[in-house]
């Protein structure tokens, strides 16, 4: 049961209400326009909020602090409000007389006084009366619009914060520092390669390229946008891309390169193919290649290497997930994923989690990035990423990526060079696995002296 409110307008709600979340316990078009069914999924529970859609493209509702219930009486809420939202402003109407805030009325949906209801005699539409206990014009919240497309109840629930973060971090500038140096130093174990190559793989719109330019920006100095990256429902990227970083403007290049792919989506014949996934990490896809979704690489194909070297091939997997949407995943897509981890683990490369936008996911760690592991809304969707990805918790790694910003930020430069660190401590892992595999074999082939 996917939400109709986008994250950006869960987000400006639960601003209102502090440090909470929302969780979706009423969807009309599934559950039905009834009273019936709305108090079958509601009653009882507290606080919610309840939200109107109309096809004029109005989202309309209201808040209230006391459990729903089927008693025909008016309860007292001086916490209750009105609201209707433009874009990601949120216009308010409090309540003016707190003993008739909210009526429990069993043949409609929520009842807000005798100003607003949603689901009015059990049909799909929407009561209003403005000036009965609520102040508000018609026009403003629902553009007189009375015919309901949608109608949703969630309850808020609050996100425990912890007292001390269940991952120390050093939020200090000589750590930033003490991070950038060990990366610039790193040195594969292997001889025959001299970059570790890392592949980003997510939906379209996880914030791929977004995360090569913010590791890139941390480098420079600089916020930089090499990588096209922005928000579109088809992927932005279109090619394989190799990105090799350097140490600043001049400087000598990382020793990791990242690699950029087509988003994953849902649907079949459009997105990465899981087929040209595995032409990447055996490493004969070439730098630029062009994503065909409806035909995977063949050996022909110009560039195709067909004898590619440890060098070339991938090192470390990544799954780039917006943490806004781990709860609304698409089956499709966590099918599409599990069928390209089973093949990575066969392979043995590595596996970790970049949990992007955790900022947009979780109000207290958007008031401040170092509440990230002190959040306990942020500490349940890496646990839920890593039951759906089948990663453990130990190998997903919150970050947020510069999207919007002019200036580079401390916190953030830390969570981003955490993640690099945690990629190439993986990738010494599966180098010193290879090595070891290596050495058995020439150990079984050495022939007996007797």
């Amino acid at each position: 049961m996917s939400s109709m409110l986008t994250s950006s307008q869960q987000k400006t709600i639960c601003v209102q209400l502090g440090t909470v979340k929302l969780q979706l316990l009423y969807k009309a078009s599934i559950h039905g326009f009834t009273g019936a069914a709305f108090h079958q999924r509601c009653d009882n529970r507290c606080p919610t909020v309840s939200v109107g859609y109309n096809a004029s493209g109005y989202v309309f509702g209201g808040y209230t602090k006391q459990p729903f219930s089927q008693s025909g009486q008016y309860v007292n809420d001086d916490q209750a409000f009105l609201f209707t939202l433009r874009g990601e402003k949120l216009l308010k109407y409090p309540v003016t007389s707190p003993v008739y805030a909210v009526k429990m009325v069993g043949a409609s949906g929520p009842y807000f006084g005798e100003a607003l209801v949603l689901a009015n005699g059990s049909k799909a539409v929407v009561h209003t009366n403005p000036g009965q206990y609520y102040n508000f014009t018609a026009l403003e919240m629902h553009g007189n619009d009375l015919n309901l497309t949608e109608c949703e109840v969630y309850e808020v629930e609050a996100i425990p914060e912890f007292e001390k973060p269940w991952r120390p971090v050093v939020w200090e500038n000589e750590k930033r520092t003490e991070m950038m140096e060990s990366i610039k130093l790193y040195c594969p174990v292997s001889s025959s390669v001299s970059q570790v190559r890392v592949l980003l793989i997510g939906p379209v719109g996880a914030g791929k390229s977004s995360f090569f330019n913010s590791i890139n920006s941390v480098f420079r100095g600089h916020v930089s946008n090499q990588a096209i990256a922005g928000c579109s429902t088809n992927s932005v990227t279109t090619q394989f891309r190799t990105y090799s970083m350097k140490a600043g403007r001049g400087g000598k290049p990382l020793p990791i390169i990242l690699c950029d792919t087509m988003g994953l989506e849902e649907s079949t014949g459009a997105g990465l193919d899981v087929d040209d996934i595995i032409s990447i990490l055996k490493g004969h896809l070439p730098d630029s290649y062009q994503f065909n979704p409806s035909a995977p690489l063949h050996s022909e194909a110009s560039g195709y290497r067909k004898s590619p070297g440890l060098k070339d091939q991938i090192h470390c997997v990544a799954y780039v997930t917006d943490a806004c949407k781990v709860s609304i995943m698409p089956a499709k897509l966590e099918q599409k994923l599990e069928a390209i981890r089973k093949k990575v683990n066969l392979m043995g490369i590595p596996q970790l989690v970049l949990l992007t936008k955790v900022d947009e996911a979780c109000p207290f760690v958007s008031q401040d990035i170092r509440n990230i592991y002190k959040s306990g809304y942020i500490e349940e969707m890496m646990q839920e990423v890593s039951a759906r990805l089948g990663v453990p918790v130990s190998c997903v790694v919150p970050v947020k990526n510069y999207s919007k910003e002019f200036e580079l930020d401390l916190n953030c430069d830390i969570l981003l060079l955490t993640a690099v660190i945690q990629m190439l401590r993986s990738v010494d892992g599966y180098f010193d696995e290879i090595s070891d595999r290596l050495s058995n074999v020439e150990t079984k082939e050495v022939k007996p002296l007797f």
